[in-house]
Formats: structure tokens, sequence, C-alpha cells
């Protein structure tokens, strides 16, 4: 698209970006041919994003199709918006979760490269690209981790959770899988950027802890006490790297994840974000 100032833009409807980070082996960069857009540098693999597709949608598509990145591959970990006010460029910071070879695609990359974070702005950058990496490289090391105390989400709501736990539990599980495919905004989790997806990890205690496995959340099915295993997997993450915001509205229970240096929001928080 054309804006009234003769800028050009690539993608009537925004285009998408996706930085793959792999802990190994680093950033994935795509060499582009010398007759596209700003030619001959390196940026990320993306493009122009379709009618109502979505960031993550666009920009896992595109990264598919001009560099063989498996969809089941990568985790989104969060999206940085450029708005340009007439258009907008979204790029899509995920996480390697499963290793895989890049493999060109189609004819807009001359070579792919998985370069270490350090090196990255040593390379002749896409001008859109450079801009943004300082900003984009001092968040790679933000991983945001929610926490949620099941038992005290559950006994919030009186849907009939008491005669059968086990099923509330897994209704709340459903809610959980929804939140994490689409993402939280930044302001909630006190960050910056646009939208987050934190990991999700929830306790299971009693009864509940037969709920089914769910794909996108790490279920904990707590052996003893609740409390005890949200306060020893609140430090592990934490030992792991993870900013931990415990969801709860147990008193107690909070003051321990304080104690540990974690962050506490109640239940109110979590209902919110429905």
């Amino acid at each position: 698209m054309v804006a009234d100032d003769g800028t050009r833009y690539w993608g009537r409807f925004g285009a998408a970006g996706l930085l793959a980070l792999d802990p190994d082996t680093g950033v994935l960069l795509q060499h582009r041919v010398s007759w596209s857009h700003h030619g001959d540098t390196w940026a990320l693999p993306g493009g122009a994003r379709h009618e109502g597709e979505s960031a993550c949608d666009g920009a896992l598509r595109e990264s598919a199709e001009e560099a063989g990145v498996p969809r089941d591959a990568v985790r989104p970990r969060f999206i940085s918006v450029h708005d340009a006010e007439v258009w907008t460029y979204a790029t899509v910071v995920a996480d390697v979760v499963r290793p895989f070879e890049p493999v060109i695609s189609d004819p807009e990359s001359r070579e792919l490269a998985w370069v270490p974070a350090d090196d990255v702005d040593t390379f002749p950058l896409h001008p859109g690209f450079a801009a943004s990496w300082p900003r984009l490289r001092g968040l790679l090391g933000t991983r945001p981790a929610l926490l949620i105390d099941a038992a005290n989400v559950v006994g919030s709501v009186p849907d009939g959770w008491w005669k059968d736990r086990a099923g509330a539990a897994e209704r709340l599980l459903g809610r959980l899988a929804a939140l994490a495919e689409h993402g939280i905004p930044a302001s909630a989790l006190d960050l910056p950027e646009h939208t987050w997806f934190p990991e999700i990890h929830i306790v299971l205690e009693g009864q509940a802890r037969s709920a089914p496995d769910v794909d996108g959340l790490e279920i904990v099915r707590a052996e003893g006490q609740g409390d005890d295993t949200i306060v020893a997997e609140a430090a592990r993450l934490q030992s792991a790297g993870r900013t931990v915001r415990v969801i709860t509205s147990d008193r107690g229970l909070a003051d321990r994840v304080r104690d540990l240096g974690g962050v506490v929001s109640p239940v109110s928080w979590l209902n919110d974000r429905w």
C-alpha cells in the first residue's frame, strides 16, 4: 500500500515476521535477495498478512513459506507492533521448543542462518529490523510465567464445583487454554510491548488432580498440600529465570510467595481476562 506521503508499505492488511529464538543456536535470520525491498540485507522471515489474519497466524504462515519453520516447533512469547498509523508490522517473538533446520522454500531468500543474539547487529540489517532490534534484544531475557492456584480460582465461583471438583478443574483448564492461545495485554503484566503469551502453570490438588492434560498448559498435580506445591513450583520457576506471577486470593499463600520475591495477583485479576 502507499501512504499519503508516498511511503510504500508491503501488505494491504499489514505485515508480520517471526523472530524464532533457539537457546542453543540463536535467532533465525533471512538473507534477502538483491531485488527485494532493501535487498541484500538480513531480516526476519515474514511478509504481508491476509485480511482478518492475526499477527501470530501471519508470522507463522510466512515463516513456514519462506523458511520452512514448522508451526509446532515454536511457541510465541510476545508480539511487538510497529504502528505507522496507516500500516502495522508485527514481530512475533517465539521460543524454539523443537529444534529444526530452516529450508529456503521461496525465491525471496539467498540464505538462512541461525545467528547468536550478540552477533545479530554485526550483520547488514534491513533498516526496519535494525531499528527494532535493540528493543527486541532487550526483552529476550524476559520470561513471564503465571502460576495458578486452581483450588482458589475454582472456589471463587459458586458453579457447583464442590460436587465435581475434577469437572470444575477441567472447565478452568479450558478457559486457561484459550487465554494461552490469545495472549494477555502487556499492561496487565506490567511489561512493555503489546501482547504476551506467558507460560501457564496450574497446580491441581485432591480430586481435581484427575482432570486431563491440556495442550499449551503445564499442569502440576500436587502430591500433598497445594500451597506447599505452589511455593515449591514458584521457587523452581524463578531459579529457571522466569518472572513468576501467582494467581491466588489466599493471604497466607500470597505472603509465602512474596517472601520468595514473586508477584501475586488476586483471582479477580484472572477473571478480568476471560
